[in-house]
């Protein structure tokens, strides 16, 4: 395959990934020979506002890449941009004598978690009937906090984010979230935001109830 019909395969293929995926999904054609990474091709550019000949990577930075970014497929990260939007980000190398392009794919989830925090408001309630009835609203919930704390074995000083996603988990699959204030408690008690919260609340929904290791960018 030459290099022009390398880059025609890969083209065709963004067009076609941009028009199927709608206005939020930025794909793209990187010159990777050339170590400032330039754009060929792009579609949807708005996503990120770069255009053809920007060497712009979606962080928003012109750094130049190392011979191993160069050449490595990158699947399915989270980057922010400089704007502040969401965004999921792979690149796919196609390698050739006398060519190295990559397709970019750059999904822009922003308006979907503002979405989730709506839809989880949507679904909560101020307590379950049961412990409406039955327990002693607050003071069941902190014991519930205590228990899910105890189970990551750190104090609320030391919990990393995966840590805190750990506590979140373990106290949605005990409907700590159905308690009246529930958001607010867990939030001061795990010295977050509310929203930070719900964020986690989105990412655990989007990864099947388990916590992702800490997660770059094209």
């Amino acid at each position: 395959m030459t290099r022009e019909e390398a880059f025609e395969f890969l083209d065709r293929t963004a067009r076609g990934i941009a028009e199927m995926f709608g206005s939020t999904c930025e794909t793209l054609v990187h010159d990777m020979g050339d170590p400032a990474h330039p754009i060929l091709s792009i579609y949807n550019g708005h996503v990120s506002g770069r255009s053809v000949g920007s060497t712009m990577d979606i962080l928003g930075t012109d750094r130049l890449l190392d011979e191993t970014a160069l050449v490595t497929d990158f699947v399915n990260l989270n980057a922010t941009t400089p704007a502040g939007q969401q965004i999921k980000s792979s690149t796919f190398h196609l390698i050739g004598d006398g060519y190295n392009l990559a397709l970019g794919i750059n999904f822009d989830y922003t308006s979907l978690v503002f979405a989730n925090r709506i839809l989880v408001d949507l679904i909560s309630a101020d307590s379950d009937l049961q412990s409406a009835m039955w327990q002693g609203g607050e003071s069941r919930l902190a014991a519930i906090f205590d228990e899910c704390l105890a189970t990551v074995g750190k104090p609320v000083q030391s919990l990393t984010k995966r840590d805190r996603m750990k506590v979140i988990a373990l106290l949605d699959q005990r409907n700590a979230f159905s308690f009246r204030k529930s958001v607010p408690y867990v939030a001061r008690h795990l010295q977050v935001s509310r929203y930070t919260i719900y964020k986690y609340l989105g990412e655990l929904a989007e990864s099947g109830g388990e916590p992702e290791e800490d997660s770059g960018g094209n």
